[in-house]
């Protein structure tokens, strides 16, 4: 990094690259980003436990009137607010005569069904039955144990956020025709940020990556944000993969220390092609110890949507990554 080490908390978050590599000059990473060192953390996040569940989006997604519908590894999904505020989800297809209830209001609470008018409370009612839901206050799970086939969880392995009072959350959503493991596997590559990024990050370097053994996968980056020109904001990141569709990155050290990043990737129903979709729901989490972050959480109405441009921005580049690798990966072609 230009700072020379690990970035700190220093009275002024900015700093000026005082010796800027042009984006052709700066130091290749090809040789570090091993393909092993990549499909080993992929295969053991793989291997740990999501209890079946799968997130469908954001908790503002869900609103008092309005159901959110997903479809779910082929399973219709649906999932709305109660009369009390709390989620409910169940079957996407109405029992009667299969109405995609996605389509049908909430009224109080209750949503009933546009064809023939079936008011489903959130309780199991002619033949349709409830799946278990959970609003973290970022984002809306539900736990399909018919399609997870593991051993089911009470509650979905959340990562450790900030406070919500003391943070300002947005949630992103892309979808591509690719498997939650290509996606994973772009986050489990860090070091293709300041080449496929460079409009976001510069003088990015590894400095921690699991080993063979390792039960715990860490990849430690130092990266400086981009702001504008020269200026950037280094800070110290640390990718892990808690689960086998969530990969969360989260700044240990400098400007938002304690802020997160999650990636969930959520499988979908097969495109007109057969071929393979996932959303891509990434959740991002800001924090800082300063004291004017309390002037940027009353504004975080205005925040949001900029914070989501800027992480739609990554996911055009990276849901493209994870197409490609899965393509070439189904050919026969991938050379990892």
């Amino acid at each position: 990094m230009s700072t020379g080490g690990p970035p700190g908390t220093g009275r002024f978050p900015l700093r000026l690259r005082r010796r800027p590599v042009p984006w052709e000059r700066q130091r290749p990473t090809w040789r570090e980003a091993r393909p092993a060192v990549i499909a080993a953390a992929l295969k053991r996040a793989q291997a740990r436990p999501s209890g079946n569940w799968y997130v469908l989006g954001g908790s503002r997604s869900v609103t008092a009137d309005r159901p959110l519908g997903l479809t779910v590894a082929g399973t219709e999904v649906v999932a709305w607010r109660d009369a009390a505020g709390a989620v409910r989800a169940g079957p996407g297809v109405c029992p009667h005569l299969g109405a995609p209830l996605r389509d049908s209001p909430v009224r109080c609470g209750t949503l009933v069904c546009h064809w023939h008018g079936l008011a489903l409370d959130g309780s199991a009612r002619a033949g349709w039955e409830p799946y278990p839901a959970y609003d973290d206050g970022v984002l809306i799970w539900v736990r399909l144990d018919a399609v997870g086939g593991e051993e089911p969880l009470e509650r979905p392995v959340v990562p450790v956020r900030p406070r919500p009072a003391e943070s300002v959350s947005a949630v992103c959503s892309v979808t591509g025709r690719c498997e939650p493991e290509d996606v994973v596997a772009n986050r489990l590559d860090p070091w293709h940020g300041a080449w496929f990024h460079p409009y976001s990050f510069v003088d990015l370097r590894v400095v921690e990556q699991p080993g063979p053994g390792d039960a715990d996968d860490r990849f430690t980056v130092d990266v400086s944000f981009k702001v504008a020109g020269r200026v950037v904001v280094p800070v110290r990141a640390v990718f892990t993969a808690p689960g086998p569709r969530t990969v969360v990155m989260r700044i240990a050290e400098g400007e938002g220390a304690g802020s997160v990043v999650e990636t969930h990737a959520t499988p979908l129903a097969p495109d007109a092609a057969g071929r393979p979709r996932t959303a891509v729901t990434e959740a991002v989490v800001a924090a800082s110890g300063r004291r004017g972050f309390a002037v940027a959480r009353s504004a975080a109405p205005v925040l949001r949507p900029l914070m989501r441009v800027a992480a739609g921005r990554l996911w055009r580049d990276d849901i493209a990554y994870a197409e490609r690798r899965w393509a070439l990966r189904t050919s026969g072609r991938f050379p990892g």
